[in-house]
């Protein structure tokens, strides 16, 4: 060996396998003042609504119009993915309709079929595009919006 230059020695690397990612969707809507977040997952087909089973929620036909958008996938694929809604703010109606966009939306999102989305566009645009319409303010000299006292012309 030449004086001044030294060998360097190599180590082997060990090559890790990294533990893949599961696939998780986030997705968000609204109706009104209730805002409504899903997380859809790989699972067992459990659908929970604010902790609650969506079996238990009361009145029943409540539950039905949240499970509108799962009556468009084939039963194998209901049983594979976890879908957990948070839903805030707003009536009970709101809030029904804010749960069954942000359903809609992950289910879309997760399975990225087209197919699904067209079948819920002519079905029910509200599916997959939120409810822009708000509560108007109060004015003055009124109760409501535009309820005013009426006037006497005498």
């Amino acid at each position: 060996m030449k004086k001044g230059k030294k060998k360097i020695k190599t180590a082997k690397v060990k090559k890790v396998k990294r533990k893949r990612k599961e696939k998780i969707v986030f997705t968000k809507a609204k109706k009104k003042r209730a805002v409504a977040r899903a997380v859809v997952r790989e699972g067992k087909g459990r659908i929970t609504i604010n902790k609650m089973n969506i079996e238990t929620i009361q009145p029943e036909h409540l539950a039905s119009f949240i499970k509108e958008p799962l009556q468009f996938l084939p039963q194998e694929k209901l049983g594979i993915i976890d879908i957990d809604v948070n839903v805030r703010g707003g009536g009970f109606m709101g809030q029904a309709t804010a749960a069954r966009a942000a359903i809609a939306k992950g289910l879309v999102e997760y399975l990225g079929d087209k197919k699904l989305k067209d079948a819920y566009l002519k079905y029910d645009r509200l599916l997959l595009v939120d409810d822009v319409r708000r509560v108007e303010p109060k004015k003055p000299l009124g109760t409501k919006a535009r309820k005013k006292k009426q006037k006497s012309k005498r």
